[in-house]
């Protein structure tokens, strides 16, 4: 009976016992080169843009709203006053007429 509980005491020991790891190759690790758009571009316009580049480039690419649909002035207003209300926009009020006519004269419908 001894004997019988050594061997067992044994081989539930040799279960335990790790067995080698067996060790992987490391994965291949290439380079990948992504060309992203520019975005430190400002609006075009000089001064008269300087409204819309002081305030909007903090959230939106100058490519990005340049490439909305045409709106009219007052839904280009309501845009504005839509970024202020809603999403909290750091748009000084003074600003806003010189934003909506860069809107307006830019991608406004004629």
């Amino acid at each position: 009976m001894r004997h019988s509980i050594i061997a067992l005491g044994t081989a539930f020991a040799a279960l335990l016992t790790p067995a080698a790891a067996q060790v992987q190759p490391a994965p291949a690790i290439k380079s990948t080169n992504v060309e992203l758009p520019p975005g430190d571009a400002l609006f075009p316009g000089g001064s008269s843009a300087d409204a819309i580049n002081n305030n909007c480039l903090a959230c939106h690419s100058a490519d990005m709203v340049l490439n909305q649909p045409a709106l009219s002035r007052s839904a280009w207003d309501s845009e504005v006053h839509k970024m202020i209300k809603a999403y909290r926009a750091p748009i000084d009020e003074g600003d806003v007429p010189a934003i909506v006519d860069y809107l307006a004269s830019t991608k406004g419908t004629k």
